[in-house]
């Protein structure tokens, strides 16, 4: 559209064009060009498009873990429905094991060097001077009829040539027998494998990654069958699962699913206390105490049990087990569910487990599904492991150990708390809400991180919890952007993964929350996303563009700065100018001098510093008729120059020394030593991204102003975010140490 009529510049309205100039950067350009076309399977909206498709692994599984040699054999068979619209010639497997096998992808591709004085477990890993014989032993691959089937091995992964293609809709049965070594975490520090207890010769298993599982198949990359390097996690389709885990007789089994025969492998009294803890929902009810575990462990059974577990629609299948487990369990109610919150730890996790565990398991259940979708699946468990912090369906693996006195300090307990908080969570971030962590880490550790804060404050509020609040991540961000990576880069080419992947992305969504969308807007757009792709692949762009989408905030710019660059946060307050209103009226005839001498003031002639010297004068003139082109009707002068009579008009001028886009939150500090708050939103750089000015009116004068004063915005600078400037110590020191 064509506007006709005059552009005048006055002291309270100024044009783009007339700010200071300055190279444009894009900052608040859309992204379209960065995020991929939106089409039938995923669409603009940031929803599963209407012909959206997965792929399905069914998977029956027997397993054997041999407590004598320290290994695991077994046998599955998966069931592939291929709903994709293509043929597939052959299916890729992830071989996760194989990253402890002899000459292996992650220790070729190593960076190391010498360092002199270095201990000698360091040294073991770095160089791989340990003597084990790790990754899977595949025995066979054969069809249903039992027909042997070509297959070949690339490092972790490994591709099984059909006989004839898979047709879309159709299904392929097969089946692999498989053997491996089970790792020493102690050592290798791997998500999977045992811990050793010299004192009574026993161990705690924790067993992950253990059998050959089918990679997704989407259509974004077709098969992510990208290497497992180890820092990069799991891609895996949704599927039903039956396992039947055979251990020693004496041991306790946590796993992903429900318990099928309790009455084959529960005593009398445990199955009593089991059925129990599905009604108890104030405190957790003991099933296995520490007496009677300690009692096992004086003992080696010499016969076996076989534990089966079903789970349906889930991503993934895990298990712990040993001889020393305590057990206890209390029921939780989540919506229409009725999910047990589980606990299984060595007596060396007590006292401190047995108080808290279970009590976290609940509190996240409570929190992440009030925020997301209800917790849809029969058990959420912690076990305790030591110094790891690991997720799997229904399943995690969690550090947290006291001193062997027993003893241990808050900062302990806190540290145990947030770590099962952050693994149980994980239920819903990746293995609900199933992004691929081997490309995308902030999709879950982040989103996971930010949801684990909420937690973390609501229900426990006196303990001090930092990851993921702005000012604990300032240190980050001023640092060497040498030494950063933006969120949207690949897992294994991260440099500093927890400080990037963890708490920047967590961050960036508890500002959005708190600072830019407000709790109530983005608690329904994050919502929306999770319920949109609740046992779904979503990829970033359906994340962005649905937090667009439900709450009609263009979030572009916050993307663009936040996800895709490593510009940091740096307001500053450059000056502040002081006017009143001059008393005398003018008339139109004299309009042209008297603006050029009230405008004259404000151009820098003057240093401003301060307000000792008291506010300038300015002059409003009486509206000149060419202001009103073609209309007729007129506006009451007096009226609005009344309106500005004895009020405090201040000019701000800010600048973006970080380059990151973010809102201004600015402090008023009043004579009368009264504050306001003002927010404005990121939008006011959207013209001229380096420096804006922006005038306000106020009824009281004002002494000092701050910029960020709540540190809610990670501004890496805070010593020039408030005005007047000061050189000797005053208030503003305070501030700046948090006080």
């Amino acid at each position: 559209m064509r506007r006709l009529g005059i552009v005048m510049m006055t002291v309270f309205a100024c044009t783009a064009w007339a700010q200071e100039p300055a190279k444009w950067q894009g900052k608040f350009e859309q992204l379209e060009h960065l995020l991929p076309t939106p089409n039938e399977y995923r669409t603009g909206s940031g929803s599963p498009g209407p012909k959206y498709w997965q792929q399905k692994a069914d998977y029956e599984i027997a397993v054997e873990l041999n407590d004598n040699n320290q290994s695991i054999t077994g046998k599955e068979t998966i069931t592939y429905h291929n709903n994709s619209p293509e043929t597939l010639k052959y299916l890729w497997l992830q071989l996760d094991q194989n990253i402890l096998a002899k000459g292996n992808m992650t220790e070729k591709s190593s960076v190391t060097r010498i360092r002199d004085s270095v201990a000698a477990k360091s040294v073991a890993g770095s160089l791989a001077l340990y003597d084990f014989d790790g990754g899977h032993k595949i025995k066979s691959v054969t069809d249903a009829t039992g027909r042997a089937l070509p297959f070949f091995i690339n490092n972790t992964m490994m591709r099984v040539d059909l006989p004839q293609p898979l047709a879309t809709g159709s299904r392929y049965q097969f089946s692999i027998e498989w053997s491996y070594n089970i790792g020493d975490r102690m050592r290798d520090n791997q998500r999977s494998g045992l811990e050793y207890f010299p004192e009574d010769g026993n161990y705690v298993y924790t067993i992950a990654q253990f059998f050959p599982r089918m990679c997704v198949f989407d259509d974004v990359n077709g098969w992510q069958n990208k290497q497992f390097l180890g820092q990069g996690e799991f891609a895996l389709p949704f599927g039903d699962y039956t396992v039947k885990i055979t251990v020693p007789s004496d041991h306790i089994v946590a796993a992903t699913g429900s318990l099928q025969n309790p009455q084959q492998v529960l005593s009398r009294t445990e199955q009593e206390r089991f059925e129990k803890a599905k009604t108890s929902f104030d405190k957790p009810i003991i099933i296995v105490t520490q007496e009677e575990a300690t009692k096992k462990e004086k003992t080696r059974a010499s016969d076996k049990k076989t534990w089966e577990f079903r789970a349906t629609n889930v991503r993934d299948f895990a298990f712990a087990t040993s001889r020393k487990f305590i057990w206890d369990a209390q029921a939780v109610k989540i919506g229409n569910n009725t999910p047990l919150a589980m606990s299984f730890y060595p007596k060396e996790g007590n006292p401190l487990w047995e108080k808290e565990s279970t009590l976290a398991v609940k509190n996240t259940l409570e929190v992440y599904s009030r925020m997301t979708i209800d917790y849809p699946y029969p058990v959420a468990i912690s076990v305790h492991a030591a110094s790891i912090g690991m997720e799997y369906p229904m399943i995690c693996f969690n550090f947290g150990r006291p001193k062997k006195d027993g003893s241990y300090s808050n900062s302990d307990r806190q540290r145990m708390i947030g770590v099962i908080v952050h693994e149980v969570g994980h239920n819903f971030f990746p293995m609900i809400i199933n992004n691929d962590e081997r490309q995308w880490t902030w999709m879950d550790e982040g989103i996971n991180s930010f949801v684990q804060l909420v937690t973390e404050m609501e229900r426990y509020p006196n303990d001090d919890w930092s990851r993921g609040k702005p000012e604990a991540l300032v240190n980050y961000m001023k640092g060497d952007r040498s030494y950063q990576r933006p969120l949207m880069t690949n897992s294994e080419q991260v440099l500093q993964f927890g400080a990037e992947q963890y708490q920047k992305a967590a961050t960036g969504l508890y500002i959005l929350r708190e600072t830019v969308m407000g709790k109530d807007l983005f608690d329904k757009a994050f919502k929306e996303y999770s319920q949109r792709w609740a046992f779904k692949h979503p990829m970033p762009a359906d994340f962005f563009r649905t937090m667009e989408d439900a709450s009609a905030v263009d979030l572009d710019w916050f993307w663009r700065g936040w996800f895709y660059t490593t510009d940091n946060v740096d307001q500053s307050v450059d000056y502040v100018k002081w006017y009143k209103l001059k008393n005398e009226q003018t008339s139109p005839e004299k309009n042209v001098s008297a603006k050029k001498s009230s405008v004259s003031g404000s151009t820098g002639t003057k240093t401003f510093t301060d307000f000792a010297a008291g506010p300038e004068p300015l002059t409003v003139l009486p509206t000149d008729e060419r202001f009103y082109t073609e209309f007729r009707s007129r506006l009451d002068d007096k009226a609005i120059i009344n309106k500005l009579q004895n009020k405090n008009i201040y000019e701000i001028k800010l600048s973006n020394k970080g380059g990151l886009m973010m809102p201004v939150i600015i402090e008023w500090t009043y004579k009368d030593g009264s504050k306001e708050i003002e927010r404005i939103p990121a939008e006011i750089w959207r013209t001229n991204e380096q420096t804006v000015t922006k005038v306000f009116v106020k009824e009281k004068e004002v002494v000092s102003v701050v910029l960020d004063p709540f540190k809610e915005i990670t501004d890496v600078n805070i010593g020039d975010n408030v005005f007047p400037k000061r050189s000797e110590p005053s208030k503003f020191d305070a501030f700046k140490k948090g006080n």
